[in-house]
């Protein structure tokens, strides 16, 4: 086994990782506080080339593999949530099913335009009957003079509501005992996207229900096989894991990195908190934890890119660093004191944005599921 990153892995962390220091993190409290889209920001990543990593160069993609993905994602969480899963749901669920399950025409169309970041794409599965129970989808779409009229709603649906939106991958039920994935490019007649929902984190991010009113889109919209929609959204959840497994990683070394860094520099009873066992003992098991997590999203990375089954190994890393980043970005308050539950301090902003890993992609008791089925139980 080896843990070793090569060359191009270790080039990509560093370059992610300057960027978030250097351009995000200067921005990221205030990007939060006024609840506004990183339009700026996506562009910048666009322009690294950081908004197609996995995809294939013909499209227009960075022709790199999910262990660099899973890396950018890390770095990027590390400083700032918002911008993590803006890029996750963009690359894992917007872009995956087209490059997936799309023709040839469908990825010539769209592909270019999702890499380069010029256009964002979302995946709209969650409905008000349709969360854990993925499969209980109500969404409709039937076939009516060469076209999908669809009638429902999503929500919960992240990167559809932007001014930089160009579709959403949506699930639908073409018929009785069929559900079929489509195309819904932005501007669609009958395609409307609701106001953002407020909430407790990741403030910076597109988040909004959608409907859809005797919306038409054409038959060629069609992703994949007609009724393949199931196995094709559970493949795409079990790649969207890997990204948000590296976002739960990403935050808790980043409330890791405020909490040493804070605890070195605040006295008590005249030497630096550090110094005291209790401190010491809580850095030491996050520390600990953080790097079992990271090697578990590593190995995730690695099987899918080796093309071998990782549906457990995500589920696990999913679970594990959701978990961790919970748990990192509470004590990383609780050694900030007071100072901790103020928003200037980065860490504030970390325990509101760690929460939504723990239900978003599969929530742990899903993922539990998951794994126990793949164990046999």
């Amino acid at each position: 086994m080896d843990f070793e990153l090569s060359d191009e892995h270790r080039l990509i962390r560093r370059t992610v990782r300057e960027f978030a220091v250097e351009e995000l993190a200067p921005v990221a409290e205030e990007l939060d506080r006024e609840k506004r889209f990183p339009y700026e920001i996506v562009a910048r990543l666009g322009e690294l080339g950081l908004m197609g990593i996995p995809f294939p160069e013909e499209y227009g993609g960075g022709g790199g593999d999910s262990l660099a993905y899973a890396l950018a994602v890390e770095e990027l969480a590390r400083v700032d949530s918002s911008v993590a899963i803006t890029v996750c749901a963009h690359t894992s669920l917007g872009t995956q099913p087209i490059f997936l399950f799309g023709n040839e025409e469908q990825k010539r169309e769209w592909l270019p335009r999702l890499c380069s970041g010029e256009r964002l794409g979302a995946f709209g599965l969650t409905e008000p009957e349709a969360g854990s129970d993925a499969g209980n989808v109500r969404t409709t779409a039937r076939l009516e003079d060469g076209e999908w009229v669809i009638d429902g709603a999503k929500q919960f649906i992240t990167n559809a509501g932007t001014e930089i939106s160009g579709l959403v991958c949506i699930t639908a039920r073409t018929g009785p005992d069929e559900i079929s994935n489509l195309i819904v490019p932005n501007g669609t007649p009958g395609y409307e996207q609701g106001e953002p929902y407020r909430k407790m984190g990741w403030n910076a991010s597109d988040t909004r229900p959608l409907t859809f009113t005797g919306c038409r889109v054409p038959e060629a919209n069609l992703l994949g096989e007609r009724g393949a929609g199931f196995r094709q959204f559970l493949r795409v959840l079990d790649i969207g894991r890997i990204g948000v497994a590296a976002m739960g990683v990403g935050l808790a070394q980043g409330a890791f990195d405020e909490a040493l860094a804070y605890a070195k520099q605040r006295h008590a009873f005249g030497q630096p908190i550090s110094r005291f066992q209790a401190i010491q003992a809580k850095l030491a098991d996050m520390a600990t934890e953080i790097e079992a997590a990271r090697l578990l999203v590593y190995k995730a990375a690695r099987l899918k890119d080796r093309g071998e089954t990782f549906t457990l190994t995500a589920a696990q890393a999913k679970l594990k660093s959701g978990r961790l980043a919970v748990r990192c970005a509470e004590e990383a308050v609780q050694i900030h004191g007071g100072y901790g539950y103020i928003e200037e301090y980065p860490v504030c902003r970390f325990y509101r944005d760690a929460k939504i890993l723990t239900i978003g992609e599969g929530t742990d008791e899903v993922q539990q599921m998951v794994i126990a089925r793949a164990l046999g139980a």
